[in-house]
C-alpha cells in the first residue's frame, strides 16, 4: 500500500505524522484533515497493538538506590565533615534503599524503542517530562487488551472554511 504524500516532502511528512501520533496518544483526541487522520490512524493502531502484545513482558527486580536523605520539609540533610587538609565543609547525608522496579524483557525493550522512534518527548505545563511509552504500556494496553484492532475512530465534522478540506476528529475508542 502506498502512503499518501500529503503535499509534503518525506522528512516533513514524517515529522508531521509523528507529531500527530504523539498528540493523539497524549490527548486521546485530535482534530485534523481526513487524509492525515487516515495515515495517523494506521500508525497509532500499530503502536497500540505492539503495546498490547508486550504489556506483561517484564520482570520485577530489586535494585539498590543511593539517595540524599531528606528532612521533614523536603530539603537535603547535611553534616559537617573535615577534609584531608583540616578544613570543614558541609556533606550531604546519603541513604541506601532497595526498590522494586520493572525490568523490560528484550522483546519489550525493542518494542519500547520502536515506539520512541515515532513518539516525541512531551512536557506538561509544569515542565515535567511525560513518558508516553509508559502510558501505552500501562494505561492503553490494558484498556484495549480484549479488542482485536480498531482502537481509533474517525468522526467527520465539517469542511474547513479556508480551503474546503474535510475536517475530522480522530480519537481513541
Amino acid at each position: 500500500m502506498a502512503n499518501r504524500k500529503l503535499g509534503k516532502t518525506t522528512d516533513s511528512r514524517m515529522a508531521m505524522l509523528n507529531n500527530l501520533v504523539t498528540d493523539l496518544i497524549w490527548h486521546e483526541k485530535i482534530t485534523t484533515t481526513l487524509a492525515r487522520a487516515k495515515e495517523v490512524k494506521s500508525i497509532a493502531d500499530s503502536l497500540i497493538s505492539l503495546a498490547i502484545k508486550e504489556k506483561d513482558n517484564y520482570t520485577e527486580v530489586e535494585s539498590k538506590v543511593v539517595k540524599a536523605k531528606l528532612d521533614s520539609k523536603g530539603n537535603k540533610e547535611t553534616e559537617i565533615a573535615k577534609s584531608k587538609n583540616g578544613k570543614e565543609f558541609l556533606k550531604v547525608v546519603k541513604e541506601t534503599k532497595t526498590e522494586k522496579r520493572q525490568k523490560d524483557e528484550p522483546s519489550r525493550l525493542n518494542a519500547r524503542r520502536k515506539m520512541m522512534k515515532t513518539i516525541r518527548k512531551v512536557k506538561d505545563v509544569d515542565g515535567n517530562s511525560i513518558d508516553l511509552t509508559d502510558k501505552l504500556f500501562n494505561e492503553l494496553a490494558p484498556k484495549y487488551a480484549k479488542m482485536n484492532g480498531g482502537y481509533t475512530q474517525i468522526v467527520r465534522v465539517k469542511e474547513r472554511r479556508g480551503d474546503g478540506a474535510e475536517e475530522v476528529i480522530l480519537k481513541l475508542v
